[in-house]
């Protein structure tokens, strides 16, 4: 369990519930955390928590079985992920590895379908939530297709200030170069060489332990 205040912080969701359906999340959900590099969830594992990450940065992420890798999304502090699953009551599709120190917020299922039978908040979440999700995915799809590697970088780093999947980040994100490479699919190195390319178009600034994003929108269209 988790207080009212602590719930507020780390999920957008809980700001607009009444006071009955806030306590009824908090007493729900627990936080436990993992070292950079361990493995969060494995594929195939039961789906039991809807999850939320309160700090850190996580990936989202699938190994064929010819061992190919291949990186759906990063996952920063305010993400919450998993509803689709959770509501199919499937096994996981994906791995979840946690890139540097993440502690992560763990909503229990029958708190979850509580929320989901009763409120009307949580449920107005939930549609814009696997909406964007979805519209963030066919993204994914078409720049990993069509776009060179400079943009796909840039769109992965545009894709981390989604204002509804990452709603309380601020333009300067704190990831080394090789968690963003590893968000891209690509080497440090190449990483290296995409984000000095960007900085000298005048997109971002590249600092120590991080990035400020300078110019989003023309991150989210790059290549076009």
């Amino acid at each position: 369990m988790i207080t009212s205040d602590h719930l507020r912080r780390i999920a957008i969701w809980s700001r607009e519930l009444p006071e009955r359906e806030l306590e009824m999340a908090c007493a729900g959900i627990t936080e436990r955390s993992y070292r950079a590099g361990e493995f969060v969830f494995l594929r195939g594992d039961r789906f039991e928590y809807w999850t939320g990450v309160v700090s850190g940065l996580m990936r989202m992420s699938v190994v064929s079985r010819g061992g190919k890798a291949m990186t759906f999304t990063g996952l920063t502090a305010g993400a919450w992920f998993g509803e689709g699953t959770m509501l199919k009551k499937e096994i996981r599709r994906y791995d979840m590895v946690a890139l540097r120190d993440t502690r992560i917020a763990l909503m229990d299922q029958m708190t979850f379908f509580w929320l989901y039978d009763n409120s009307v908040a949580f449920n107005r979440f939930l549609v814009a939530q696997l909406n964007e999700r979805l519209g963030q995915f066919i993204g994914l799809v078409e720049y990993g297709r069509t776009l060179d590697v400079t943009a796909r970088l840039a769109r992965s780093i545009a894709s981390l200030f989604h204002p509804i999947l990452y709603p309380d980040l601020s333009r300067h994100l704190e990831i080394t170069q090789e968690e963003i490479g590893a968000l891209s699919g690509i080497s440090r190195q190449n990483a290296n060489q995409c984000l000095k390319r960007l900085e000298k178009e005048g997109l971002l600034r590249l600092e120590y332990g991080g990035v400020t994003i300078l110019e989003l929108d023309a991150l989210r269209s790059y290549g076009e």
